[in-house]
Parts: structure tokens; sequence; C-alpha cells
């Protein structure tokens, strides 16, 4: 007999890789943060470390729900989270400038984090109960497109351009992966072009189209508004290949760089720990992205099929638009990188991505052993 014979069905059937990759990733991020705040555990590494291992724990039990259970839960989630929004809108809590918070006592909730999720769950049910012959059909995506409109438009008047992107391009992911004709797409993609400059000029308020305009000329007002990423370029370009040790950063502990420890924790951790610091972060990062992958390839059903590959893509875009952002390669829009940035309603909109997962990988598992 095998160790594994002796090991619990429900523990063995874990994704132990993804549990640990998860687990070393969200250590490295206390020991980003006890640096951030010059070498202490405070305000930042305790409280983030307590939430952490708290998620990590709840994610592991949501591997537990059934995938049922999901799609049931899915619009009535979406629902719930849209009415959220909008006590958002009447009574959310003001903080850097943007009105997006739920003051709740023991926690600041940002509905917007946890609608990521819940856009993915929504236009992969409506999908679901549509017939394979009908999902190219007008009618099958004005519905969809409704679906992601109406969330995106509140968190936009928060205003939350990052997060409403990342709504938009969650629940557009889903649509694409359930069949819908890609010259679809490509058209919106052209309509999006053309609107763009009215949408700069028009409908973004004022440090966001100067942030456009800052990431086309980079030189433009580097004590102003571009101070935030020609600050993170330095740290990040000064850390070199090895980092300059951990402890021994100096833009973020002299206070150049701004939001060290939130947006731009990465240009923190990568002044200390250099290039190596950072393709070691990104390698953890795709692996558990590319196991999210795998687990949509093996998924029977279509809704498990449409939300893991949703879910995964979330997570690439949480990392991909912050890199990018952090290192001057997109304009600064407020995402943060996925279990490194301090934060409680990313860390839970994470961990809860990654508890569906889990939950659909061991239905995968369960189905392949019958």
């Amino acid at each position: 007999m095998s160790a594994r014979d002796y090991v619990p069905k429900p523990i063995s059937q874990l994704p132990w890789l993804i549990i640990l990759l998860t687990l070393a990733i969200g250590c490295f991020d206390l020991l980003v943060l006890y640096s951030a705040a010059g070498g202490s555990v405070r305000p930042w590494a305790l409280s983030q470390g307590v939430r952490f291992f708290v998620f990590l724990g709840g994610a592991v039990a949501l591997s537990r729900v059934p995938e049922r259970a999901w799609s049931k839960a899915a619009l009535p989630a979406y629902g719930g989270l849209v009415i959220l929004l909008v006590l958002v809108e009447l009574i959310g809590a003001v903080r850097g400038g943007g009105q997006r918070w739920l003051d709740l006592g023991i926690i600041r909730l940002q509905p917007s984090e946890l609608m990521k999720l819940s856009i993915v769950l929504a236009v992969a049910k409506f999908y679901d109960g549509l017939p394979a012959g009908e999902t190219r059909r007008f009618s099958a995506i004005w519905p969809a497109a409704g679906l992601i409109l109406v969330p995106a438009a509140l968190v936009m008047k928060q205003p939350d351009l990052g997060t409403a992107l990342m709504i938009m391009a969650s629940g557009i992911t889903v649509m694409f992966l359930a069949g819908v004709p890609l010259r679809l797409f490509i058209g919106g993609g052209l309509a999006v072009g053309a609107a763009v400059p009215l949408a700069v000029n028009f409908v973004l308020h004022g440090y966001q189209r100067n942030r456009i305009l800052v990431f086309l000329d980079p030189e433009s007002d580097p004590l102003g508004i571009g101070y935030h990423i020609s600050q993170s370029k330095i740290a990040i370009g000064s850390g070199g290949v090895l980092g300059k040790g951990f402890l021994n950063g100096t833009q973020s502990h002299l206070d150049y760089l701004p939001e060290g420890h939130t947006d731009f924790a990465l240009a923190t951790m990568m002044e200390e720990w250099g290039l190596i610091g950072g393709v070691l972060l990104i390698v953890a990062f795709f692996t558990i992205i590319y196991w999210g992958m795998n687990v949509a390839q093996q998924a029977e059903s279509r809704f498990a099929k449409l939300t893991a590959a949703g879910l995964a893509t979330t997570l690439f875009f949480y990392v991909s638009i912050n890199m990018a952002m952090v290192m001057g390669l997109a304009p600064v829009v407020g995402v943060p990188l996925p279990l490194i940035s301090f934060g409680g309603s990313a860390q839970m909109t994470v961990m809860l991505c990654l508890g569906v997962l889990m939950s659909i990988d061991r239905q995968n598992k369960k189905t392949v052993r019958w």
C-alpha cells in the first residue's frame, strides 16, 4: 500500500502544487510588506497575513462545494452585487478620491472586486442555459452584454476605470469562449477604437485622462501626474538582476515610490529581489493560470468549462495588467497584483476564484474516477 492509501480522499484530491504555490506567494508578500513598512509587521504585513491564511482556508473549504451549487448561485449573487454597487453610490465610503467601499465595521468591502468573479459565473450561467445552436444569434448576445455593461457602468461611476475594464474583459472572454462569432468582436473592437477619443475627452475624469496622456508621453510631467510611473521604473531598474537585498530598498523606504505597498508593490519587490524575484513570481502566477485552463479543458459541463476558463483568464488579467502598468507598458489604472498588493477585497476575490477552480477540479477528478 502506498502512502496515499492512508490519506483521506478529500485531502488527497486537493491540488497541492497550486495550494503550495499560493502559500509561497502569500508568504513572500508578507516579506515585501514587512520591508515596505521599514522592517515592521505593522501596519500592513500582520493584517495581510491574518487575512491571507483565513482566505486560503476558505478557498480549500470552497473546494468541497459541488459544481451545481455555483451554477444555482451565479445569478442571485450577481443581482446581490449589483445592489451593493448601487449602495456604494448612495452611502459608500470615500477613500483616495473614490467612492468604492462599504464600511461594514470589521471590514471595508469593495463590491466591485467581487464582481470580477460574479460576472464570470453569471455570463457562464447564461450561456449554459442556451442551446449551442443559438449562441451565434443576436438574442444570445444582448442579454450577456447587458449583464456586463450594468456593473461596468456602476463601477466607472465610482470612478474605477481599472476594475470596470477588468469586469468587461472577463465577461467578454466568457462570451468569446461560449462561441459568439469572432466577427462581432472584431466589429466591437473597431467601434471601441473609434470611440476612444470621445471617451477620453468626454467620459473619463481629468486624472484618468492625464494618466493616458502621460502613458503616451512618459516624460511630459515626471514630477506631477507621471511621478508614480517614473519612480516605479527607477525602483525596478535599480534592482538589477539580483536586487539590492531584503530591507535594502531605497525608493520605498525613503517614500519616493508612492503606493509601494498596494498598486506598485511589484516595484517594491523587484528593487530588493531584482529580476530573479520578478521572474520567479511570474512563473508561479502562470503555473496557477495554466492549471486553471487545464481544469477548464477537463471539465464535463459547459458551465464548468466557461467558469474555469473565465476565472483563469481573470487571474491572467490581474497579473498582466498590473505588471504592464508598473513597468510603464500600460496606463496606471489601479489594478492590484494578486496576493501581493495590500488589500482585503482583492485578496478575497482571488481566493474565491481559486476556491471555485478547486471545486471544479475536484468534480473533474470524481468524474474521471467513475
